[in-house]
C-alpha cells in the first residue's frame, strides 16, 4: 500500500499521557531517583551518596515533588537520633519494570558516558 502524500495526511497527535509521563519523568533527576530507589527504602544521604553529583537542594526538592505525586513516601522514624527514609508508593512500584526495561535499553542502544 502506496504511502499517502504528507499534504493528505491527517496531523500527528503525540499521546497527551506520554506527554506529561516524560514532562514528569523526564525533569532532571526525577526518573534517576525513582530508579535509585527500586533496590528499596534509602534516607537522604544514602540517596544522595548513590546518585552523586545532585545537590542537598535539588535532591530535596525532587523527593518533595516525587512524595506529591504520590511516586514517593516520606518516613519519619522517631529518634533519637531522628531518621527520614524514602521509598516507593505502589504507583511508585508500578513504574520497576518500564524502569528497568528503559536501563535495558539505554545498555543496548546509548553509549556510555564518560
Amino acid at each position: 500500500m502506496p504511502i499517502p502524500p504528507i499534504e493528505t495526511r491527517e496531523p500527528r497527535a503525540c499521546d497527551g499521557a506520554i506527554v506529561r509521563a516524560f514532562g514528569f519523568l523526564g525533569k532532571r533527576w526525577n526518573g534517576v531517583i525513582l530508579s535509585t530507589l527500586i533496590e528499596g527504602p534509602a534516607g537522604f544521604s544514602e540517596l544522595r551518596r548513590a546518585i552523586g553529583g545532585i545537590s542537598d537542594s535539588v535532591l530535596s526538592e525532587r523527593l518533595a515533588e516525587l512524595a506529591g505525586a504520590e511516586l514517593v513516601q516520606r518516613t519519619v522514624a522517631d529518634g533519637p537520633p531522628v531518621a527520614v527514609e524514602y521509598s516507593l508508593t505502589p504507583a511508585g512500584q508500578a513504574l520497576v519494570p518500564a524502569m528497568r526495561e528503559l536501563a535495558t535499553w539505554a545498555r543496548e542502544n546509548l553509549p556510555a558516558s564518560d
